[in-house]
């Protein structure tokens, strides 16, 4: 939001302020709206958490990684642990297991406080509520590759159990 300044006479006489910092052509702006940190977490691995307050319907942020197709994702994800895949649509996902963006590690939630949004192909996350510093960061998964074979770790009330 644009903030208006009344100059006093005194502020006229200030020196001026340093030029905001740009980033290098090239460089994409960062994706989170909001300061995240990653910790050990109870519901599984490691997960994300807000380090500062996140009102009700904001964006939180966005995970970016590499596009691949879902033949490719599924190849990927094989044997793999921990799997960081987000489809995009019927023949696309991203690859998110190398990206450096906190919003990766998610972890799910049958009653959890963000949406997952995707928006022309990026992967945007949004808060359901308001969110306090140290509240983890969770989103339905919804629809898995586990197809309900995965035990569900969120532990809240109301839990469905499997993924």
């Amino acid at each position: 939001m644009p903030r208006i300044t009344v100059l006093t006479p005194a502020a006229a006489e200030a020196p001026p302020a340093p030029p905001s910092v740009q980033r290098p052509r090239g460089v994409p702006a960062d994706p989170q709206k909001f300061k995240l940190t990653v910790g050990p977490s109870v519901i599984d691995g490691q997960g994300v958490f807000a380090a500062e307050p996140i009102p009700a319907r904001r964006k939180i942020g966005e995970v970016r990684g590499e596009p691949v197709s879902q033949q490719e994702a599924a190849a990927r994800s094989r044997g793999q642990m921990r799997i960081m895949m987000i489809a995009v649509s019927a023949r696309r996902a991203i690859d998110a297991s190398q990206s450096t963006d906190a919003l990766r590690f998610i972890n799910h939630s049958c009653r959890p406080n963000t949406a997952l949004k995707v928006n022309q192909g990026r992967v945007e996350f949004y808060a359901l509520r308001n969110i306090a510093p140290g509240d983890e960061l969770t989103v339905n998964y919804g629809e898995t590759h586990h197809r309900g074979r995965l035990s569900c770790r969120c532990g809240v009330a109301g839990c469905a159990g499997v993924l």
